[in-house]
């Protein structure tokens, strides 16, 4: 397969990216919809069909490629990414327009170039330029949303309402450990998020002439809280029932990526216990955690001596590969409850859930995704996981679609960021290795 010098694909990249499809504004709407053409476009032009559906506020564009030779038995990738882009505040601080496309260093610079533009670009120029040889091995299906950058949601009501299906899904929405070291992000946790109010009277009470005798509603909602909290590292047993430990394969590959404590100090942030940085890969992707996010009650601003009858919280916990939010939800719910002191009226809101994802390290199509990235470029990605929570992989994960949730960022990509960059080099490294993912897939046929 030959692939077209860089400046050619510079250019035929820059006219997706100077569209400004910014989401979250709704000045944009139009260039969302715009860009939305244009990845309908690009399908059709490599052979395939597509259409932008309408879904909720903003675009689907939903198409298909089918594979040159034997479409019938040929396997079926569902491929995704999205071409919205944050807004590029604050613009003063860009060494170039931000909207458009500039090498400079080494370094392609614009929003969008990494998160997802750019590495969506990826996934269509691959599959474009395997089809023209007429050696495009398998039947594509492309699935973009607008809206990722929102938090939307039309893409899962889309693969939940899809009846067709695929035997792999390829992802590029994601980053390496570090420069030339790919990785393939096998797990998200889930998460159930909490509102918790406690009272424990009828007015707010002279700590003068109470105090010692009446039931503080603070001191009652952080004894409520005290039984979901982690103990040396873990959360209560009951919360981590049905957690799926790592594989032998992903702890060798964790010991190899930075040391914890050198993760936790470039946060700014301090460990949680003593064996907190040794243990941070396993805490952040493989086991559930529960943090608060918020108290409020009494007076925390003014000098006020009073004992309150009310104080809430926002709490969470980050659920681990398998867990099911329905059924750990209950169990923190009678945890708070049970921890609560005697009088203390609790009240327990699930404002939020979503569950985990987890691919399984030894299935076939990550080893063929593995295989093609080390066809191209000389490395093996490690098998890593995320403590954040991304709905389509475990939409993914649910309907038994192996999912390659990979990509070509770093660390220092600027995503979300002024001056949003990947080196020059990755652009065409990243379609052949796109080209080399999808023959191998081949053989899941």
């Amino acid at each position: 397969m030959q692939i077209p010098p860089l400046d050619e694909l510079v250019a035929e990249l820059a006219e997706l990216i100077a569209i400004p499809s910014v989401s979250a504004d709704p000045a944009h709407q139009g260039d969302v919809a715009d860009a939305a053409a244009w990845i309908a476009d690009r399908v059709r032009r490599a052979g395939g069909t597509a259409e932008v559906i309408p879904w909720g506020d903003r675009p689907l564009v939903v198409g298909e490629i089918r594979a040159s030779t034997s479409p019938e038995s040929a396997p079926t990738i569902l491929c995704y990414g999205h071409f919205d882009v944050q807004p590029p505040d604050p613009v003063d601080l860009w060494e170039s327009p931000p909207f458009e496309l500039v090498e400079r260093d080494g370094w392609l610079y614009a929003r969008g170039i990494a998160d997802d533009k750019g590495q969506l670009y990826m996934l269509l120029k691959g599959a474009e330029l395997l089809a023209a040889e007429g050696s495009l091995p398998v039947n594509l299906r492309f699935a973009c949303d607008g809206e990722e950058e929102v938090g939307g949601h039309s893409i899962v009501e889309w693969i939940q309402a899809d009846e067709r299906g695929a035997d792999a899904a390829v992802v590029f929405d994601g980053g390496m450990v570090e420069r030339d070291v790919p990785a393939f992000n096998i797990a998200v946790r889930g998460l159930c998020y909490f509102h918790v109010t406690v009272r424990t009277g009828d007015r707010d009470l002279h700590s003068g002439v109470y105090g010692g005798a009446s039931l503080n509603a603070m001191h009652a909602l952080v004894q409520a809280l005290s039984g979901v909290m982690p103990r040396d590292g873990r959360v209560p047993e009951p919360l981590r029932a049905g957690i799926v430990p790592p594989s032998a394969e992903e702890l060798a590959g964790w010991a190899s990526l930075p040391a914890g404590a050198a993760e936790i100090a470039a946060a700014g942030s301090r460990p949680a216990d003593a064996g907190a940085e040794d243990e941070f890969y396993l805490r952040t992707w493989a086991e559930p955690s529960v943090d608060v996010h918020g108290i409020m009650g009494g007076s925390p601003t003014l000098q006020k001596t009073v004992i309150p009858i009310e104080a809430v919280a926002n709490v969470s916990i980050r659920l681990a590969a398998r867990q099911d939010p329905a059924v750990i939800a209950l169990v923190f719910e009678r945890l708070l409850r049970e921890a609560a002191p005697a009088g203390a009226d609790v009240e327990v809101e699930l404002w939020s859930s979503a569950p985990p994802g987890l691919v399984p390290p030894d299935a076939r199509a990550i080893e063929l995704g593995q295989d093609a990235f080390e066809e191209v470029l000389g490395v093996r990605p490690l098998l890593v996981r995320t403590g954040g929570a991304i709905p389509l992989v475990s939409e993914l994960a649910a309907r038994g679609v192996p999912t390659i949730l990979s990509g070509f960022a770093l660390n220092d990509s600027n995503v979300h960021s002024p001056n949003e960059r990947i080196p020059a080099a990755y652009l065409r490294q990243g379609i052949e290795t796109v080209a080399a993912v999808y023959r191998r897939l081949a053989d899941l046929g």
